[in-house]
């Protein structure tokens, strides 16, 4: 097998693990929600879900190789068309960026709807601090390139946006970092919902909370917090790896 091949399988299979992690957390919502990553020969391709698979039977050979262009080249169609809106325009917005997900998990849905940015209430919510864009134009279901190129525009060069009255998105130079963000920024999101409805939370000091993001909030960080969660889900289900 050449390295680009082995490269390919890798990154299908993370992705497999990633959407077979999503499903376990309920981040699912009927067939809303998508996780993508970039085809590592040709940059202008990205590999997703097949529309109305359930995200916690996915495995990498299910998997759907579509162009920027629309055109499915690997596996079965169809695919989500929000998922092609917003994720062609993502990658095309972002060379630097491998993979993107977004879903409409339950906090990241009501916490969108304050359309405001995360403050940095806990170590955690300061991997996003400075790092995260907001999109508070919702105009409906995402069926259009112009409005996944603003989504993508609202995104710029930042690890994670609030998507509002809609849900997250977050990017990353691998599915592993991506998904991680996501994971993170949900549980964040789910914090401070709970912080403000107990009182009056206080923020960490914004000297202290850049210090916290350049710590825990780089791509390493990212990468290595999701490899625990892929040794668990490829061991108790490695039927996702095929």
């Amino acid at each position: 097998m050449s390295s680009m091949e082995e490269e390919r399988r890798q990154r299908k299979q993370k992705l497999a693990a990633a959407y077979r992690l999503f499903a376990r957390f309920n981040f699912d919502e009927g067939v809303a929600g998508h996780i993508t990553v970039r085809d590592p020969e040709h940059s202008d391709r990205f590999w997703v879900n097949p529309l109305g698979r359930y995200f916690g039977h996915i495995r990498a050979s299910d998997l759907v190789l579509v162009s920027h262009s629309g055109d499915i080249l690997e596996g079965t169609g169809p695919i989500n068309r929000a998922a092609f809106a917003i994720h062609s325009q993502v990658h095309k917005a972002r060379p630097d960026v491998v993979a993107a997900a977004h879903a409409h998990s339950p906090a990241g849905k009501a916490f969108s709807s304050l359309h405001t940015l995360l403050s940095p209430l806990t170590q955690d919510a300061c991997a996003f601090f400075e790092d995260l864009g907001l999109f508070a134009d919702f105009s409906g279901v995402v069926s259009q390139l112009d409005e996944g190129a603003r989504i993508a525009e609202a995104l710029g060069g930042k690890k994670a946006a609030i998507l509002g009255n809609h849900g997250l998105l977050t990017v990353g130079g691998s599915v592993d970092e991506a998904a991680w963000w996501f994971i993170t920024l949900e549980r964040s999101c789910a914090a401070e919902l709970a912080a403000r409805a107990a009182g009056t939370p206080q923020p960490i000091p914004d000297l202290v909370a850049r210090q916290t993001r350049d710590t825990i909030g780089n791509a390493m960080v990212g990468w290595l917090s999701f490899q625990p969660l892929y040794a668990r889900i490829v061991q108790e289900e490695p039927d996702l790896l095929e």
